[in-house]
């Protein structure tokens, strides 16, 4: 178990004269020093094309970003490095997947209720744009994964499931392997959305049997616009190209292009190699310094402490009441309260950083008639002294809100 108050040492911004206490890590989280410096190693020392040029800059570029990619296939259970796309985001990867599939009229897509608007909107505009028929899930009381209701609506005609693993509204993970183990009994493709996943939990593709996941940088360490797409290498063939220009291509006539096998058929242009190569030393430092068993035991603990605060208010918690199911997340809102004033004044009394707003969920909020929620989440470096100094700042604020 990785040591918390020596793991905050990395990150300098948790060591500066006004460090905040942070829980707005579903959105965004913080880098540590050893993914800042390979990034300004780049910049710095080699700062050239990849896979371009034959000088030995260009070539330790390529080495640099070769095993970056290789660091997150590992880091994802994938069989190949090769069958890790770079991409500038999880959005990035659900739109190359909904233009690169082969859909036919009439083709049905299933989504949860709870999709963040990058695993909905593509869907939204292929539908219209394609003929295709969406269904939706729907989530039980509590919000957990109603397993059996997906069952009964699947049938042979659904062509892609879609589907959040770990939703960013209220930390609920989907059992996606019994997901993808039904949808493919009635041969349908499974798209993750491991944005929220993959920071907290230890994931293998080959294990869950998934097709493709998108997931982000920013959500685990890694710099802002980057993410990656991992395709099982058995559909590479089937997906035609999104995005195309250099480097997708072998050779090109005055007539036709040639292209060029996955990785490099969907990265079109020059990339952001610092990004790859912090985003490969992110991948590495969470699983070699950090651990998974040190992030659960974190998110938890300081879940349980918040929890059991918020319950004390009369706070109304979206998903289940018990902590352990909701991952580092919980997301609240308080009658006739509101959330944007609340986080601000969490902000402005006691440097608390939360997220106030519909986060990106804006058809469930509707669908339920609120306009939104406060949503504290916490991540390994996040401390017991922290989430208590959270609760002492709520009550302090919520004795000035309500009179």
């Amino acid at each position: 178990m990785a040591n918390v108050e020596k793991l905050r040492k990395d990150f300098p911004i948790l060591n500066s004269k006004n460090a905040p206490i942070y829980f707005d890590n579903a959105c965004n989280t913080l880098r540590p020093r050893q993914v800042l410096d390979v990034m300004n190693e780049y910049y710095e020392d080699f700062p050239s094309c990849v896979g371009r040029s034959h000088h030995k800059l260009s070539q330790l570029a390529t080495q640099k970003v070769d095993a970056a990619r290789k660091q997150l296939q590992n880091f994802v259970g994938a069989k190949k490095s090769s069958e890790i796309i770079f991409t500038r985001n999880a959005t990035e990867g659900f739109n190359l997947i909904a233009n690169s599939l082969d859909f036919e009229k009439n083709d049905i897509i299933v989504n949860s209720d709870k999709e963040h608007n990058s695993n909905l909107v593509p869907w939204l505009v292929i539908e219209q744009k394609k003929g295709l028929k969406r269904v939706m899930t729907t989530s039980n009381t509590d919000n957990t994964f109603d397993v059996e209701a997906f069952e009964q609506m699947m049938n042979k005609g659904v062509k892609l499931v879609s589907i959040v693993e770990t939703s960013n509204m209220d930390g609920v993970t989907n059992p996606i392997k019994k997901i993808a183990k039904i949808a493919h009994d009635y041969g349908a493709l499974v798209l993750v959305d491991g944005a929220q996943s993959t920071p907290h939990f230890e994931t293998n593709v080959k294990n869950s049997g998934v097709d493709f996941m998108a997931f982000s940088a920013h959500k685990m360490l890694g710099p802002s616009g980057m993410g990656a797409l991992y395709i099982n290498q058995k559909h590479e063939d089937s997906l035609a190209p999104f995005i195309v220009g250099g480097d997708t291509v072998s050779d090109t006539t005055y007539e036709q292009a040639i292209f060029e096998k996955p990785p490099k058929k969907f990265e079109a242009g020059l990339q952001n190699y610092a990004g790859i190569i912090g985003f490969g030393a992110a991948a590495n430092y969470l699983k070699k310094r950090v651990g998974f068993s040190t992030i659960k035991k974190q998110d938890l603990a300081i879940n349980n402490l918040i929890t059991d605060k918020l319950l004390e208010h009369n706070a109304t918690i979206i998903g289940p009441k018990d902590a352990k199911e909701r991952s580092g997340i919980v997301s609240f809102y308080l009658q006739g309260l509101d959330n944007h004033q609340l986080a601000m004044m969490l902000d402005k009394s006691a440097n608390i950083a939360v997220r106030s707003g519909v986060h990106c969920v804006h058809s469930w909020f509707n669908a339920h008639k609120l306009d939104g929620s406060v949503r504290v989440s916490s991540y390994f470096y996040n401390t017991i002294k922290e989430a208590q100094k959270f609760n002492d700042a709520l009550d302090k604020v919520l004795k000035v809100m309500i009179k």
